[in-house]
């Protein structure tokens, strides 16, 4: 009912009255009282005034659960929003409560104190500056075969970085989110197997909002979106694009690469047609990046024309980060 009551409060330019809302949802003035002392509980200035009602003044400028959830309108993922003050890793949080989480669950916090990277690198980020968010999720797959999950991930977050900003947004292979040659979004992507059975998946992202000052050492590979565009922000709308494109890209494809996304996603590659770098057997290898094959891998031609197919690893591309 909060969810509902707050969803009116928006519509209404007006106050709303105590008595439409016991009719409206055929409860008590007091179950009213304790919904809207909640909302103020959770950061929404709600002006009451008797005989009048109550009219929405400002929504808090932090992720919010009740926020996120008025905006959301998604079959799967999430159906339930957990909202933390912080946390150590929204990966790690996921994973010790998965034996009671639904599928789909998402987890984000205001504070995220030891993000994790791709190999064992640390993301950190100032309270309310950014967006961490991690999701579960429970395929019916083997393990082998959720490898398309990833970069599906990259480019529906690249896709709801586009539809909110106005700048363009593109992919380095596999997952990470660039604007220009600068890095403004990271992924990574954890699961539990039993033999070979998937037991459960974790999909974790941060991305750069509102940070506007970054370490020396990544300063020049850095940005966020506050830097790259001049529109306002709404951490909670941006958050709720980015879920519903993740759901649509993954639903859609049934967790695969299928012609559509597949083609969508090298339009967004930006590592395509760029000189690479990456190790084979211990040695640096170079070449040219010139596809992406239906499981995700980058295709590189090499000097004498052969080909290799990368599937993970790092891989430098010229002219980004």
């Amino acid at each position: 009912m909060k969810n509902e009551i707050l969803q009116l409060l928006k519509e209404s330019d007006a106050f709303v009255s105590g008595q439409y809302l016991c009719e409206k949802f055929d409860v008590s003035r007091t179950a009213v009282w304790k919904a809207i002392k909640s909302l103020k509980n959770s950061g929404y200035e709600i002006e009451s005034v008797t005989h009048k009602g109550y009219r929405l003044v400002s929504s808090p400028d932090i992720v919010n659960e009740t926020e996120i959830k008025s905006r959301l309108k998604t079959a799967l993922i999430g159906n339930e929003v957990i909202v933390l003050e912080s946390v150590g890793s929204t990966n790690d949080y996921i994973k010790a409560n998965a034996h009671k989480l639904k599928d789909g669950t998402v987890v984000t916090a205001r504070e995220q104190t030891k993000g994790k990277g791709r190999l064992g690198r640390v993301w950190k980020n100032k309270k309310d500056d950014d967006i961490s968010f991690s999701f579960i999720l429970r395929p019916d797959l083997a393990p082998m075969e959720v490898s398309a999950i990833t970069p599906l991930c990259g480019l529906a977050v690249a896709k709801g970085l586009n539809e909110y900003f106005d700048f363009d947004a593109k992919i380095k292979w596999p997952n990470d989110i660039i604007v220009g040659n600068k890095k403004i979004c990271g992924m990574l992507t954890e699961m539990s197997c039993e033999f070979d059975r998937l037991e459960y998946l974790v999909v974790g992202i941060g991305i750069n909002v509102m940070s506007r000052d970054f370490p020396e050492e990544i300063a020049h590979k850095a940005t966020s979106c506050v830097l790259e565009s001049n529109k306002e922000i709404n951490k909670n709308q941006l958050l709720a694009v980015i879920i519903k494109e993740i759901e649509n890209i993954l639903l859609g494809g049934n967790y695969r690469f299928n012609s559509q996304n597949l083609e969508e996603y090298k339009a967004y590659c930006a590592t395509l047609g760029r000189k690479v770098t990456f190790t084979r057997r211990g040695e640096s290898v170079e070449g040219v990046a010139t596809d992406i094959n239906n499981d995700g891998e980058l295709v590189v031609t090499l000097p004498d024309s052969t080909t290799e197919t990368v599937f993970s690893g790092e891989v430098t591309a010229q002219g980004i980060y």
